[in-house]
């Protein structure tokens, strides 16, 4: 029975994802893709509206405090990374993966439901694309008569991949558990969509256009996370005991994603600090450039181990503004939770690490202006670059620059190997050494000294 709902998903998808025959409702070529969502709120107008509310349009959410009580918004607007650093003064470039038309600078107009894209997230014909400096647009080629007629039920792993697998600027550059492997993924890299056929939907099921799953390092809430057992909820889902006990203290990706990049390397190591120089460009051994000379220095990693830690769901950031100390690492996150909270579960991570701007005086992290004719991939000054960026968002900038090294953590949550490849007891215990037990708040391995935890209540 702990199946069923596998299969019922299976067929469920296999029904509703085929591309449906819109052509008596699209019949004419259209001018603008601003005409095409016109066209589809004329039946679907509750839809619009419900889209002017998630995420994925506004990029901004709300996260509580660890107390319960704060209320922060958050998102892609007001945060700061270490990829690309930045949304605001880069929109052009930087909505290109927005669902959306035209969001060119600050003044867009997230109350209008016109500039919706519906194309991006229904085409079925696998010919939409945007073009990657044009605020969202779609490419001149495209043929918005022919997708909109196309258009499916529920969006497949390729209008979801088009901007998850390739965030960041290319693919596996963001995150170590989705790149352009998992379009035509095998069992062993992905038991679900490999195995199951599963789009990413049928996980991230949509209530009014609001998709659950929340990441740590673009829109952090400590809500709207997803869960594996979310389907798997047998608390005897195993037929070892032991392992089953093991749910007090982890999550069920720690034993399932034993390493990460396992399709495709994923980017680990990025200093902004070495932009601006003449250099022959160099590839690594996966043929990746490890240094662009609008980018900085950059490496690569596949088949990498996790970096695990305890985890509530939460996570506390760094917000444009905030203030920094410039001697340690700078953590863009940090996650919530640990030993001693009954509720937090061993989690694996990738941990992006790199070098960025920050303003020398102030003590506050840059946002610089990289794209356009005044953009740093122009000018290749830093400081012209931070005066343009931090006016963009309204914060002062002494006129010095500094580089400080940040850290980011990403949850590992896709990629999930089959169960015969799962970390067997002794990767961890006994012989193993994969688990660092004392950054972990245990006196050493715990099958071992037999210490043990608080158990949450549901448990």
């Amino acid at each position: 029975m702990r199946h069923l709902s596998w299969l019922l998903i299976l067929v469920l998808t296999t029904v509703v994802t085929a591309a449906e025959d819109h052509s008596e409702y699209f019949s004419e070529p259209f001018d603008t893709p601003q005409e095409v969502t016109a066209t589809c709120l004329e039946c679907h107008d509750d839809v619009g509206e419900s889209i002017l509310h998630t995420r994925h349009w506004n990029w901004q959410g709300s996260t509580t405090g660890e107390d319960g009580s704060e209320q922060v918004v958050i998102g892609k607007q007001n945060l700061i990374n270490n990829f690309c650093i930045s949304v605001p003064s880069n929109w052009p470039r930087c909505t290109s993966c927005h669902i959306g038309y035209g969001w060119q600078d600050a003044s867009f107009d997230h109350s209008d439901p016109g500039n919706i894209d519906c194309l991006v997230c229904h085409d079925a014909t696998g010919t939409y694309k945007k073009v990657p400096t044009g605020a969202g647009m779609p490419d001149p080629s495209v043929d918005l008569l022919a997708v909109a007629q196309s258009v499916g039920s529920t969006p497949s792993r390729t209008n979801c991949g088009t901007c998850h697998f390739d965030g960041g600027g290319g693919t596996g550059v963001k995150h170590g558990d989705m790149d352009d492997m998992l379009y035509e993924p095998t069992r062993e890299l992905d038991v679900h969509m490999g195995g199951l056929d599963f789009v990413c939907v049928d996980c991230h099921t949509t209530e009014d256009h609001r998709i659950p799953g929340a990441s740590h390092g673009s829109m952090t809430v400590n809500e709207n996370h997803i869960s594996c057992t979310d389907c798997h909820d047998d608390p005897e889902l195993h037929d070892n005991s032991a392992i089953n006990r093991h749910l007090n203290t982890l999550a069920c990706e720690t034993c399932h994603i034993p390493e990460y990049a396992r399709g495709l390397p994923t980017k680990t190591w990025w200093d902004w600090s070495q932009a601006g120089e003449d250099r022959e460009a160099v590839h690594d051994e996966y043929g990746k450039e490890t240094y662009n000379k609008k980018k900085g220095e950059f490496a690569w990693g596949k088949d990498l181990v996790p970096t695990y830690a305890w985890s509530n769901g939460g996570a506390s950031v760094c917000r444009i503004g905030d203030t920094i100390d410039p001697t340690a690492p700078v953590a863009l996150n940090q996650l919530q939770g640990g030993f001693d909270d009954p509720e937090s579960r061993i989690r694996p991570y990738k941990v992006m690490r790199g070098k960025q701007p920050y303003d020398a005086v102030n003590y506050t992290m840059i946002v610089p202006h990289l794209f356009g004719p005044e953009g740093y991939w122009k000018t290749f000054d830093w400081e012209r670059a931070a005066e343009i960026g931090m006016a963009s968002v309204g914060q002062d900038f002494s006129g010095e620059v500094g580089f400080v090294e940040t850290e980011m953590y990403w949850p590992l949550n896709h990629t999930v190997a089959p169960k015969e490849d799962a970390l067997r007891c002794t990767v961890c215990h006994i012989r193993g050494d994969r688990l660092d037990w004392t950054a972990l708040g245990y006196d050493g391995d715990p099958m071992k000294t037999k210490q043990k935890r608080l158990e949450s209540n549901e448990d």
